[in-house]
């Protein structure tokens, strides 16, 4: 969910707001992906590393999933992200759970040492890096363990009803992307990805969110603005537009609803 691959700024600030948008995140996914967890391999007893964990918003579903028996490894580049996660690992009484600062093609882990490595919306932060980053998590899982990928396509998502000066934003955050090299289209690569890494293609799946979020939830290119602003491809007077818009959206009569494909890789190592 960070910045992982190259020694570049991450666009994304990590505010409440960003913050409670992981938390959205982490509980879609354990419900939506129950069956790919069994399948990959994420039940007690396993070792998992999350990399590129941010603030840890998935870490109390992990360590449940595992149990006392378990352990799970996580790993981010954002140091900000890496003491937020650390503190809510502390918080929430996580005992399985260490937290390091690591980049995902150098994660500092012990190769051959997991049964699940899971990377979730990474790649499309990390243009050109992509398969260096999956073939370096391949050899970081035992033979029998799985590579566990997801990511979205951004090119795809929608927001109804639309709203012209954030359908800008989002045109925005979209070039502004592109011309740091990253895929707006990662989550439909991700098969090839692992396939390209060596490993034995187990579950390629998409599956639409469809819903509408808490107030202070804001889409991505949101967190991206003050990033955009330095780049020159936005002003502090569209910053403002944008905050506007938010809020007239937060009062309409009819609720924002959002609709992101997200899709989903698993990739065993053979044995």
């Amino acid at each position: 969910m960070s910045r992982e691959g190259r020694d570049r700024p991450y666009a994304l600030e990590l505010d409440p707001g960003e913050v409670d948008r992981y938390r959205l995140m982490a509980a879609q996914a354990r419900a939506a992906e129950a069956d790919l967890w069994e399948l990959a391999g994420i039940g007690p007893g396993a070792s998992v590393a999350d990399v590129g964990c941010g603030p840890g918003a998935l870490l109390p579903a992990l360590s449940e999933a595992v149990g006392r028996e378990g352990r799970v490894e996580a790993v981010d580049a954002e140091p900000r992200t890496v003491a937020a996660a650390r503190a809510l690992a502390a918080a929430a009484g996580l005992g399985n759970v260490s937290v390091a600062e690591g980049r995902a093609d150098h994660t500092g882990l012990e190769p051959g040492s997991l049964d699940v490595v899971m990377l979730r919306h990474v790649l499309a932060h990390n243009g050109g890096a992509e398969d260096a980053i999956v073939a370096h998590l391949a050899g970081l899982v035992r033979p029998g363990g799985c590579v566990y990928l997801v990511d979205v396509d951004a090119t795809a998502m929608r927001t109804l009803p639309e709203h012209a000066d954030l359908t800008d934003l989002g045109e925005r955050y979209a070039a502004f992307r592109a011309a740091r090299g990253d895929d707006n289209r990662a989550g439909l690569r991700l098969a090839d990805r692992l396939a390209r890494a060596g490993l034995e293609l187990l579950e390629f799946r998409g599956r639409y969110f469809i819903g509408q979020p808490p107030p202070s939830v804001r889409p991505p290119s949101w967190a991206a603005r003050e990033a955009m602003v330095v780049a020159g491809v936005a002003s502090e007077d569209d910053v403002r537009r944008w905050d506007r818009a938010f809020q007239e959206v937060q009062t309409a009569p009819v609720p924002a609803t959002i609709f992101a494909p997200v899709f989903t890789a698993v990739g065993r190592r053979p044995a």
